[in-house]
This record gives C-alpha cells, structure tokens and sequence, in this order.
C-alpha cells in the first residue's frame, strides 16, 4: 500500500471516527440527558439575572456562576473541512472555526433550492443583523442535493438574491456535513465561545428556543469574559413575515411532501405506466380515463431518466399533480425553456394565485438551475396543477411545497 492509499484511510477512519461520535452524543440517552442537564443550568442563570424594559432585556452577570457549568458531556465542534469557496467573508478569504474562538456560532447547513432552508433564512438574518455586535456570528454551510448547486457563481447569485449577509462557505463535497454527521437540510448547531455545541436544531421552527439559546450563550461568553452585564433589544429587526410571503408556512397544516423526480432520489413511483426507467429516454403518455392519485407525477412527452432529475427530449411535454399546500415550487433547469401554468381545471391560473416566477397570463422562462414557485394561495387546501412545456432539455428536479 503506498503512502497515498494510507493517507487515505487513515483520513476515512478519522472521519468514520467524527461520524460515529456524533452519532453516540446525538442518539444516547445518558449523553443527552447530561447535557440537557447543563444547558438547563445555563439557562436557569441566565434566567434568574434577567430584567426585562419592553424590548430591552438586560442580564446581570457572575462569572463564577457561569464556571460551575458542567461542560463535559458536550461535544466540540469539528472545523470546518474540505471547503471550496468563500462568500461575504472578509475579501472572500478562508475562514475557519478555530479563528472564531470566543465567539458564539450558528452552523446552519443550507442549500439554495431547498424551500425549507430558504424559510429559515429572515430568521437568520434578523439574529445575525440584532446580535452581530455582541459576539454572535452564522456561517452558512452551503451543502449541495444536486450537482448543479455546486457552482460557485449559482450559489454566490443566490445569497446576494436572498439577501444573505453572513458569511456562506461552499461544503461542494460534504467534508464538513460529513465531520458534523449531518443528515438533514436545514440543520443548526449553536457553538459557545469555547468551541462546545450546545444547542442543535433539525428543520424549520422553534425559532424562539434557538433566540433564547442564543442570549444565553452570549451572556455566557460575557460573563467569561469579566463583564458585569449585557443587553439585547428583542425587537425583530426584518419585516413580520406575512401569510402572504412565500417565506411563511404553517407546520400545523396538511402539506404534500417533497416529490423528486431522479431515480436516485424517487421515494414515490411516476403515475405512468412505464414508471422510472434509469438512463432510458421514455415516451411517456397518460391513458385516457386516469384517475389521478394525490402526490404523485404524471408526465406526458419525451422524458430522459436521469440520476436526479426528468429531461425534456420533446419539443413539448406536459407535467400534471395534484397536491395539497398553500404554495407549489419546482426545482428545475434550462435556460430559455418555457411553461404555462394552469390550476383546478381552468384555462388560465388565476391573478390571487399567481406564483412569485410566473407572468401574469401564466408562464415561466427558464433563467438557469434553482428553485421556481409556480402558485401561491391564501390559504392551504387541495389543488391540481398542469404545466405544459415547450423546450427540449427542461430538467425537472423536484416539487417542493409550502
């Protein structure tokens, strides 16, 4: 075995180590309760100092009562690995975990086409624009589903049309989403000024329990760091987001799940008869007299089977679902392939239910690799979309809905 191949497994037994670790801290009961245990600790000092004056809540600080925290049953965030580019960091430089030692640090693993991980994000840029100036900073780890996401510029065009301003590091292979033994888009872990994972989130919501994780992990490092006292102002500082936005979702509400259409990914079959066939370019046809099920795809036109999306080979073809949200999305590629849009059996979608992409007669135009809603509604309840397509090489990822 020559000096490459040990090299390699010894790094793939490291990696194997991290992975196994995280998985023994995040699935034993006697580790979680211990550090359950501590942050309660954590959060009854802090609760137990602070004054509240309408928004302005002030924290009276006592090092040694912090010191008595017990923090060994939480693990230390692993550095950030394999990196393959840099976004709003200072002159796009590298940034590593370790230069931001005695500040506190939210790892959110995101990606750009993921509708979840974009409803996140006034969450985030409200904490990172209020708690910025007392130590707190988010560093967005961009782990990409589909191949396209790892492009630099496609990712870079997204965060500045997002409006993201903390720093964003491209994961394009997973080293760090493999250190951490992440599984889930979006996930955070909220890391102390020493370096300690201390609170860890899956999906969207509970976003109050992170704030709270968060003041009080600042207080912490203050108090480490001899202050006496420290102060936040709890007024949100982005616009309420409004049952009208595409960033707004009821987690209450019955809400088809993610369909993908790359028989990689497929958890559902296609409608059709001829189903996914891997690599093959399929005429697909919808027989007359369908009953269409609930969640799932039927296609019409020629498709290519490919690993992570349906492509068009036609000049024209047809995509019908019936689903139940408030809001439809597709995840799709191509540039200057077109779509017209209709809903609930009507010749013409109408202007209350228009998507945020789509002109107002209905259509879309292909601008390249990313996330598209196509309907957006009131309120949640069941519909049936029909896209009619006309463009050879429109690649359909997913449906995603809100």
């Amino acid at each position: 075995m020559n000096r490459d191949n040990v090299s390699a497994v010894a790094m793939a037994i490291a990696v194997i180590a991290i992975i196994v670790g995280f998985g023994v801290y995040f699935n034993s009961p006697s580790l979680n309760k211990a550090s359950s245990s501590s942050q309660q600790q954590l959060e009854k000092v802090v609760s137990a100092a602070t004054t509240t004056n309408g928004t302005i809540k002030s924290i009276k600080l006592d090092k040694a009562q912090f010191l008595q925290i017990d923090k060994s049953q939480f693990q230390k965030a692993p550095e950030f690995a394999q990196i393959a580019g840099y976004i709003h960091t200072p002159s796009n430089a590298p940034l590593t975990l370790a230069s931001l030692k005695g500040k506190v640090v939210l790892v959110d693993f995101w990606t750009y086409s993921c509708i979840n991980c974009i409803r996140t994000l006034p969450h985030l840029n409200d904490w990172y624009q209020r708690y910025a100036d007392k130590g707190f900073v988010i560093v967005g780890v961009h782990s990409p589903e589909f191949e396209f996401e790892k492009n630099y510029d496609n990712v870079k065009a997204v965060v500045q049309k997002l409006g993201i301003k903390f720093p964003v590091i491209l994961d394009s292979n997973h080293g760090t989403w493999n250190a951490y033994g992440n599984m889930y888009w979006p996930r955070d872990y909220l890391v102390d000024t020493q370096g300690y994972i201390r609170h860890d989130h899956i999906g969207e919501g509970d976003y109050n329990t992170t704030e709270s994780a968060i003041q009080s992990l600042l207080a912490e490092g203050a108090a480490l760091n001899g202050m006496k006292d420290i102060s936040f102002n709890t007024a949100i500082s982005t616009t309420t987001i409004n049952p009208g936005s595409l960033a707004y979702v009821d987690l209450t509400k019955q809400i088809t799940p993610e369909i993908y259409l790359g028989y990689s990914f497929a958890r559902a079959p296609l409608g059709n008869p001829q189903n996914f066939q891997p690599d093959q370019t399929i005429p697909y046809s919808i027989p007359p007299n369908t009953n269409f099920n609930p969640d799932i795809i039927y296609l019409d036109g020629q498709w290519k089977n490919n690993p992570d999306n349906m492509e068009l080979q036609s000049n024209t073809g047809h995509i019908i679902l019936t689903y139940n949200a408030r809001a439809v999305n597709i995840v799709a590629g191509g540039h200057g392939q077109r779509g017209i849009v209709t809903e609930d059996g009507a010749t013409k979608i109408l202007n209350n239910s228009l998507g945020k992409d789509l002109t107002p007669d209905g259509k879309f135009v292909l601008d390249g690799q990313r996330l598209y809603n196509l309907a957006l509604y009131n309120n949640y309840g069941s519909h049936s979309i029909i896209i009619n397509v006309s463009g050879k090489g429109f690649q359909l990822y997913t449906f995603t809905f809100g």
